[in-house]
């Protein structure tokens, strides 16, 4: 059940970007009268109006590229995972590979699986520099997420990713060990056709979807690597909330400072394709040499993604290539209900 490539791969370089506008939840509360406290996240991130999935992909990637210290033209796969395309039929991939300078020769194309999107293309970027198709490959995981006006879902879905670029072990950051994929046909939340926002499946979202995938994918990857909680630094999981992520590092067997370098989801909201991705970019930046660090996505629909990774002797000095992660969460101006309505352009004029 496990998967490893048949030569070392690792991440060379890895780039975070979360848009400055912050939205309170007791601001959304205000506007639809829950003001009783108690909200999923104390804040969200909100794209500005120069800003989509797109845009943010290209900022995160050029961080990546930063690390990496190599030519975008030594990229042969630009792939984007995303569940908020600038375009409901044009690949976001082209546009990054563009942006960056890598075409025309390279593979470009956008991955779906909800919110796991990003990790499924990590999944097959590592088939491809493992196999030796390719020497290094760029993956995104980005969302300007969507929710309801009124909906539950507004309180968290927030606004950003992060971008990794995979190349061999030996010039790696960080290594990976193996990984774990683990998936049903399980209805916790979906969009169809031609609806402008998602739909969730209530009590499916829990027990049945988020807990189930990730605890058997986790527990799956750790029994075959022969590993414990105890032999990890870190933890990262899919956050969409604050409460599930601490939840099931509890059930695992890890503990709160394992996954405290990762967890984002207060101050940024749940970024959805992005959302474990940019978690594991936050514990990167703080990582040691020789510390392992698991990381699970989650994706509705259903399906999770385990991965473990150990950091190595080039994370000390590649990391201060680029910005860290914390920096632009607090890089933050707030506002209100009314100019977040705008930026999202939640009103329909015609």
């Amino acid at each position: 059940m496990i998967m490893r490539p048949s030569q070392e791969v690792g991440i060379v370089g890895y780039g975070a970007y979360v848009p400055r506008y912050r939205l309170p939840a007791a601001e959304i509360g205000r506007i639809w009268g829950s003001s009783d406290g108690g909200f999923p996240v104390k804040e969200k991130s909100v794209p500005g109006l120069d800003e989509d999935t797109t845009t943010m992909a290209i900022e995160a990637a050029r961080n990546a590229l930063k690390r990496a210290g190599i030519a975008p033209q030594e990229l042969r796969a630009v792939w984007v995972g995303t569940e908020s395309k600038s375009y409901a039929v044009k690949p976001t991939g082209t546009i990054v590979a563009e942006a960056l300078g890598a075409t025309p020769y390279t593979q470009a194309a956008d991955w779906e699986f909800a919110c796991k999107a990003g990790t499924e293309a990590l999944q097959a970027a590592l088939g491809m520099v493992g196999s030796g198709m390719a020497r290094y490959a760029l993956i995104i995981g980005m969302d300007a997420a969507q929710g309801r006006p009124g909906d539950a879902l507004e309180l968290t879905a927030g606004a950003g990713g992060a971008a990794y670029v995979l190349g061999p072990g030996d010039e790696s950051l960080a290594r990976f060990e193996g990984s774990v994929s683990f998936v049903t046909d399980t209805p916790d939340f979906f969009r169809r056709a031609h609806q402008r926002y998602p739909s969730h499946g209530g009590r499916f979202t829990g027990e049945p979807a988020y807990f189930k995938h990730i605890t058997a994918a986790a527990e799956q990857l750790l029994h075959e690597l022969g590993r414990t909680p105890k032999d990890y630094a870190a933890c990262v999981f899919h956050q969409p909330n604050t409460k599930f992520p601490q939840r099931i590092a509890k059930a695992l067997g890890f503990t709160s400072q394992q996954l405290a370098a990762g967890l984002l989801v207060p101050e940024i909201g749940n970024t959805y394709a992005g959302s474990s991705l940019i978690g594991l970019s936050a514990t990167l930046d703080q990582a040691q040499p020789g510390d392992r660090i698991l990381l699970v996505s989650f994706g509705s629909g259903a399906g999770s993604d385990a991965f473990s990774l150990v950091v190595t002797e080039a994370i000390n000095e590649r990391r201060h290539r680029a910005p860290q992660t914390r920096d632009y969460v607090r890089r933050r101006q707030e506002v209100d209900y009314a100019t977040y309505a705008r930026f999202r352009r939640k009103l329909r004029m015609a």
